[in-house]
């Protein structure tokens, strides 16, 4: 009973460092506004075969059945390490998250889209929780972290009409 309560209290001593409002290794965020219409960069965002041309970081991705809630996929990095991913919350045509498990801990990626004055601002949001989070936020976190704005620069460049 009582390593319960102690694994709880970690917990979520954990998830409420992930709230910060600063960016770190550990949780971070990057947007970017294109004209593209929010519908474009959900088709881009929800292929996730193509997620290989945007994300420079991912040599393949895959998707089982439908992009919805409870879907399931795969990716492998450049380095051929290979993981699943489940969506694990899902509002069509606005935002979805994905977690990817690491042992005692995960990997979680949102999207979200605003849409303000004509202009579309798409976010990339990720963070490392559980009780590794933090080991696997020293080991990865500044390299995903330092990717975002090419990542987010590539869709764009898709996106936009020529």
């Amino acid at each position: 009973m009582r390593l319960s309560i102690l694994i709880f209290l970690v917990c979520a001593a954990i998830s409420a460092k992930a709230q910060d409002k600063e960016p770190t290794n550990k949780h971070f965020w990057y947007s970017l506004e294109t004209t593209a219409s929010p519908e474009t960069i959900w088709s881009i965002w929800t292929d996730v075969p193509n997620w290989k041309e945007w994300d420079a970081g991912l040599k393949d991705a895959n998707l089982e059945g439908e992009f919805a809630l409870k879907a399931k996929g795969k990716i492998t990095s450049l380095e051929g390490r290979k993981s699943k991913f489940k969506v694990i919350e899902y509002v069509e045509g606005q935002s979805y998250t994905y977690k990817t498990s690491l042992p005692l801990g995960g990997l979680y990626v949102k999207r979200y889209l605003n849409t303000q004055n004509g202009k579309t601002t798409f976010t990339h949001e990720v963070w490392f929780q559980g009780l590794t989070g933090g080991l696997f936020a020293k080991a990865f976190g500044e390299n995903f972290r330092n990717m975002l704005p090419d990542v987010l620069g590539k869709i764009k460049e898709i996106a936009e009409p020529k």
